[in-house]
């Protein structure tokens, strides 16, 4: 035991109850000093963790009353993710602390949580079927019931990618609980989570996607011009579906992009796109100026049946009444085209893939076909380059073998 004298301000090691305590003078965030104390049954004991809390005072501001995990979680969903993050984004945390981080971690006082214990937890987590945690099966009625509340666990684990998105949002409520100096260290930073594959992604020929379009044209598809924007231009199905008309200049061949509609929750959003990165204004090639005068005539018609009845949203697609178009109904719609189109299903935002996977077909510098899908990242370009049709790959690969073959 270190017998070196203490100076003034380090505080003292004294006899407490059955056992001793010590506190040692910090700064509290608020910049006042105050007397922190600490435990134990031996002298030792306390003098070790003594010795570490001068330390940690020594390193800067620290709290002197710390929360609970399940308190912190509350205040950083309530004052720092819902007025300062996307919407979808508070919905998708205050799920993650409701079903999976506050059950089991939440009654662990800040200060007191572990590497050991948030290890141990995320563990927990992924092998954890959620059917039986959350009572899925329990809550049908008696009649329904299929598995998990007969005993017969349908094993309904949480993908890696979850896993890894719920460990974000715990790394995340504790980089604000250090920005506070709550704690020390980010106990969620360095602890191990299964890796995500990425799902590789679909795309159309360029014969495929006329195939889709030439049915939709022949059928009168109300959603065609839809269609014609994401295949050419590459959008997401939130920024068409969230395209109004005062976006589009039709005499100067332009489109501007700011704009979003998205569910979230109970609510569908007209917001503001995700990044800066995805605002820009685009030309208009003639195929989407002409689908887009065809949407007009269309708009004028319908809301010619409806009467007083049409709702006037400004939007540009909407259903026959004027309303938004719920993305999910997008999504069928475009499934069931696919089907009477006779071409490969692929999701809407293989759509857009397909666009970019056209354009590398065309020879297409990465960073003109970067400006044209709005990616944040080259390499997010140069992916989607490295993953060739597989028409290119095979004309390569003939290439390369006639030139061996003499």
């Amino acid at each position: 035991m270190s017998t070196r004298a203490r100076a003034n301000g380090e505080g003292s090691i004294f006899p407490y109850r059955n056992g001793f305590a010590a506190y040692v003078w910090v700064t509290k965030p608020n910049g006042q000093r105050q007397r922190k104390y600490i435990y134990g049954k031996t002298r030792e004991q306390v003098h070790e963790k003594w010795l570490k809390l001068q330390q940690r005072a020594r390193q800067g501001p620290m709290a002197t009353s710390v929360p609970k995990l399940g308190e912190f979680l509350a205040y950083w969903l309530e004052e720092v993710v819902r007025p300062n993050l996307a919407p979808a984004t508070y919905v998708n945390y205050e799920l993650f602390v409701r079903l999976h981080i506050v059950p089991r971690l939440g009654t662990k006082r800040l200060d007191r949580l572990s590497v050991r214990d948030v290890q141990t937890w995320i563990n927990e987590v992924a092998r954890t079927c959620q059917c039986c945690a959350q009572g899925k099966d329990a809550a049908r009625p008696e009649k329904k019931r299929r598995c998990c509340a007969r005993g017969k666990c349908c094993e309904a684990r949480l993908s890696s990618r979850t896993v890894n998105d719920i460990r974000a949002c715990l790394r995340a409520a504790l980089s604000q609980a250090v920005t506070e100096d709550l704690i020390a260290k980010n106990m969620a930073s360095s602890i191990k989570v299964p890796s995500v594959r990425k799902r590789k992604g679909k795309a159309w020929s360029s014969e495929e996607a006329r195939q889709f379009l030439e049915s939709a044209r022949s059928e009168r598809d109300p959603l065609y011009a839809v269609y014609v924007l994401i295949l050419v231009l590459g959008l997401r199905k939130g920024e068409v579906l969230g395209l109004t008309w005062d976006d589009i200049d039709l005499d100067a061949g332009e489109l501007s992009i700011g704009r979003q509609l998205q569910r979230v929750s109970r609510e569908l959003l007209h917001r503001e796109t995700k990044t800066a990165t995805s605002d820009a204004t685009l030309p208009v090639p003639d195929v989407c100026a002409a689908a887009l005068r065809l949407r007009k005539t269309e708009e004028a018609h319908a809301r010619e049946i409806a009467g007083p009845a049409w709702q006037d949203s400004k939007l540009i697609f909407t259903t026959k009444w004027g309303n938004p178009i719920e993305p999910r109904n997008f999504n069928r719609s475009w499934d069931t085209r696919c089907a009477k189109a006779g071409v490969r299903k692929i999701t809407v935002h293989d759509g857009r893939r397909t666009c970019a996977t056209l354009l590398v077909d065309l020879d297409v510098h990465p960073r003109e076909v970067m400006q044209i899908l709005r990616h944040a990242q080259i390499a997010v370009t140069m992916e989607i380059y490295a993953q060739a049709s597989s028409k290119a790959t095979r004309s390569a690969l003939k290439r390369l073998g006639d030139s061996l073959g003499g």
